[in-house]
């Protein structure tokens, strides 16, 4: 028979004791834990469901959740918390807009090696030649180097909203509709590739991103995807 032996502060219990002040206790010369192992392992918190939200981005509105009181935010328009924007859209640029509470689905959308496509409607100055479009399809000459192909066409003016405030043009010049797709994410890109072709952006709507589209979503509207409706690429394993 094993017998197991009690010490509290170096002396052998072996009857009931209670203690009113900080003590050691060893049973079988080895300490024992002030608290059961099941309280000393920390808990990881259960991850959260996955959730990828899109929404439409009106001009003006900045991609963030938090700025002065006078800008147009994430906030005012979407009350889902712990979410943030899977990417960035500028400023003075309208259209669909990821948001995701994940990480991972974060990378998978954003990192430049993944190569996701987002498209764009493009009003532009002028009536850009077969020759401009080959330039933007061919890759062109901007300040931080040359853009990776794009694909680049001519379109009829896409069913929009009325921008607030309207879209200045040139009542001498004609403007052109493109639908330019893009898998790179440089600052301001598509304005500075039709600039370089010599015709600049007028409206820059984006309603792709992969298979992510705005699918009548107005400005300001938002819509949360259910778990099943998330491409399984992009969700994280599950563990």
């Amino acid at each position: 028979m094993l017998r197991a032996y009690c010490n509290v502060n170096s002396r052998q219990r072996t009857h009931g004791l209670r203690c009113f002040y900080p003590v050691e206790v060893k049973v079988s010369k080895k300490p024992v834990s002030k608290r059961p192992r099941w309280q000393q392992q920390k808990r990881r918190p259960r991850p959260a469901t996955p959730k990828i939200i899109l929404f439409n981005k009106p001009f003006l509105t900045l991609c963030q959740f938090s700025g002065e009181p006078h800008d147009s935010l994430l906030k005012d328009f979407i009350p889902i918390p712990d979410v943030y924007p899977a990417g960035r859209l500028d400023k003075d640029s309208e259209g669909l807009l990821l948001l995701t509470n994940n990480g991972i689905i974060q990378a998978r959308i954003t990192q430049p090696k993944q190569r996701t496509y987002k498209s764009y409607w493009v009003l532009v100055e002028g009536e850009p030649s077969e020759e401009s479009l080959a330039q933007l399809r061919q890759g062109v000459e901007l300040k931080d180097g040359q853009t990776l192909p794009a694909r680049a066409e001519v379109i009829d003016a896409p069913d929009l909203w009325q921008r607030i405030p309207p879209v200045r043009v040139r009542k001498s010049i004609h403007d052109t509709w493109l639908n330019i797709s893009i898998c790179e994410g440089r600052n301001r890109q598509v304005r500075r590739m039709t600039a370089a072709i010599g015709h600049p952006t007028l409206r820059l709507v984006r309603h792709q991103i992969g298979s992510f589209q705005l699918n009548g979503l107005q400005p300001g509207e938002y819509k949360e995807l259910s778990l099943s409706e998330i491409p399984p690429e992009l969700l994280p394993a599950r563990k």
